[in-house]
């Protein structure tokens, strides 16, 4: 919901977890790391927007870096679990592949969009919200 508000705080693109400010960020973001594996664990989800809102609360960094950011958490840590599945034989490759097709052309498409309404900082935010707010809705409601 924090996102679908103006942001109090100024962005910080710059922001670096340094010695300098290790003291600051790591008692935000260790709480948060923890928050998004024990939901990832939990509902069985990758955790990718939840790292999101949660870079864009404790380090005040703009949403296209947290995003990338996030992205590269995600994959550090699903290529070891997608190779340990795969191994195991729990793969189906032809359903696998459709996902991956689909993937590459709404990625194609997200980043074109993404462009677009990069333009317009406020209105990205609020959608990613929105999605957030969607996507949380549905695993409660799938749970109940």
């Amino acid at each position: 919901m924090s996102m679908r508000r103006k942001r109090r705080t100024a962005e910080a693109p710059d922001v670096r977890l340094t010695r300098k400010i290790a003291a600051t960020l790591l008692p935000r973001l260790l709480p948060i790391g923890l928050g998004v594996g024990i939901a990832a664990g939990f509902f069985g989800i990758g955790g990718g927007f939840l790292i999101v809102s949660g870079l864009i609360l404790a380090t005040a960094m703009p949403l296209s870096y947290a995003i990338g950011t996030s992205l590269f958490v995600v994959g550090a840590l699903g290529l070891p679990t997608a190779t340990s599945y795969a191994v195991s034989g729990f793969v189906d490759w032809p359903v696998a592949g459709l996902l991956i097709a689909g993937g590459v052309a709404g990625t194609i498409a997200g980043i074109s969009l993404g462009r677009l309404l990069g333009t317009r900082k406020g209105l990205l935010e609020r959608g990613f919200a929105g999605v957030v707010i969607t996507v949380g809705a549905y695993v409660v409601a799938s749970f109940a």
